[in-house]
């Protein structure tokens, strides 16, 4: 059946249980899939309709949950159920929240049915408006249909809808199940949920009582069938969250790939809804690409690797690193083994190396920290060189400061920078030097004393060890040396 788009004058989600079976501190509705809790799932779908009234139905830490949506949906209208249980009821609080005149179309969804779509929900409102109906159900045909209610019917349409607790053996057998998602009229869902009462197993208002009532006051009830019956799937539990969890990524690694991104194996890879990936990007084995991560055509990113809203550069490299809220310029080469923390900024033709941690860092374009370093509250100009196992020393206990090192920059080997400190361009150190002090351009800083060295020492204060029994002998072999180690040590 082809229907035309049609904009529904509100959509309802419904989000207001307390989730018991997840056993969790946190809401059902907030637990996340995909980087996004599911709740955010379903208001962007519902916000896809572009309906004229976005309403959220909240009860169970309503406080908690309204805060978590107020960034992505400051224009949702929140309403709150009271203490009368049941879909129908929460309906009815956000009818109270919407114009007490509203006519038209009124979707209603639910808050833990992350996979439904923006498609689907347009389809509903579609048919709905095409078949002149007064309630039309979304449904689905399951080979198991336990847990879900079932759709009745007869020659002449649905009929109503039984929950499995009220339903009989023969009623049970029915595989054609009732989503929960419906498209109303409004002025029909009005009058009829004044008058649906409680008389259940559950003592609820139910939603499902609607249609029955619809259809004995003459309104016409009809079902869209939908095939994809993941859209439909809500989340009750933990097991349920990661089944539906790993659906939706295998869709979102099928999305990229037939969008030109190579994933060498999308068993190990997991790419949460709102990260961006360009054409020639390739995705290595044990991937995790979570947040509003992009990463540039032709750059690659793993093996075992996890990046949270990090924007990797056209071109670049990562590989084996941790990162998040970071920038690796065109280019850059990262890892392995490289922990970048929020702040970090790697200029174009950087490299940021084996066993490195950065913090609130900008290193320009075509400088290195190679290997065994920590660049923490610092700023690093181009195509400078920073040694191996060298540490910004950006804290005294109390307040942090900042380093800074100047372009074409050349430092030795386990060097400290105690900042704030400033080393200007062209400047050189030596290995092992503690720099407290501003280094000008183009100077060589060093700070090591004199070596000294103390002959015999190992004969004179480890006798009997293999050091020993091996300085002995290098020493038969070679004329004067036990001579000199008289002079120097005394036994």
């Amino acid at each position: 059946m082809t229907t035309q788009p049609a904009v529904p004058a509100a959509v309802i989600v419904l989000a207001a249980g307390e989730g018991t079976r997840m056993r969790s501190a946190t809401p059902k509705v907030l637990h996340p899939l995909g980087g996004r809790p599911l709740v955010g799932h379903a208001l962007r779908a519902a916000r896809g309709t572009a309906p004229e009234h976005l309403v959220v139905v909240l009860r169970h830490q309503a406080d908690r949950v309204r805060e978590a949506l107020t960034g992505d949906f400051p224009s949702v209208l929140v309403a709150l159920q009271d203490d009368v249980p049941g879909t129908g009821r929460a309906v009815q609080c956000a009818l109270e929240a919407l114009p007490a005149d509203l006519s038209g179309t009124v979707l209603v969804t639910y808050g833990d049915v992350p996979l439904l779509s923006s498609a689907t929900l347009q389809r509903l409102a579609g048919a709905h408006a095409a078949g002149g109906n007064a309630v039309t159900v979304l449904t689905a045909l399951l080979a198991d249909p336990t847990g879900y209610g079932r759709v009745l019917r007869d020659g002449t349409g649905v009929t109503g809808i039984v929950e499995q607790k009220d339903a009989t053996a023969e009623q049970l057998a029915v595989r054609e199940v009732n989503s929960g998602v419906y498209a109303f009229e409004a002025a029909a869902l009005r009058e009829a949920l004044g008058r649906v009462g409680r008389d259940n197993a559950a003592g609820e208002v139910y939603l499902t009582d609607v249609l029955s009532l619809v259809r004995t006051a003459g309104g016409r009830v009809e079902a869209l069938a939908l095939e994809d019956e993941w859209e439909i799937r809500g989340v009750n539990d933990r097991a349920q969250l990661a089944d539906l969890a790993a659906e939706a990524n295998r869709r979102t690694l099928r999305r990229w790939m037939l969008a030109g991104v190579t994933i060498a194996d999308p068993a190990t890879t997991w790419i949460d809804a709102d990260v961006v990936l360009e054409p020639d990007v390739t995705i290595r084995p044990g991937v995790q690409l979570h947040g509003t991560t992009r990463v540039a055509t032709g750059a690659v990113v793993g093996p075992d690797s996890t990046l949270t809203d990090v924007e990797v550069g056209a071109g670049a490299l990562v590989e084996r690193t941790h990162g998040s809220s970071a920038v690796v310029g065109e280019g850059a080469q990262v890892g392995p083994f490289a922990f970048l923390r929020p702040g970090t900024r790697l200029g174009a033709e950087g490299k940021i190396g084996t066993f490195v941690e950065t913090k609130n860092a900008v290193i320009g374009r075509g400088s290195k920290v190679p290997h065994l370093s920590y660049v923490g509250d610092a700023t690093i100009g181009e195509h400078s060189n920073i040694g191996a196992a060298s540490v910004f020393v950006n804290y005294d206990g109390v307040n942090k400061a900042r380093t800074t090192v100047g372009d074409h920059v050349r430092m030795g080997s386990d060097n400290m920078y105690v900042a704030p400190v400033t080393v200007g361009d062209g400047a050189y150190s030596g290995a092992g030097t503690v720099i407290r002090k501003d280094v000008p351009a183009g100077a060589l800083a060093i700070n090591v004393a004199p070596q000294r060295n103390l002959e015999g020492w190992t004969l004179a204060k480890r006798p009997g060890t293999p050091a020993a029994e091996a300085a002995q002998r290098a020493n038969d072999e070679s004329t004067g040396t036990t001579a000199s180690t008289d002079r120097e040590i005394q036994p």
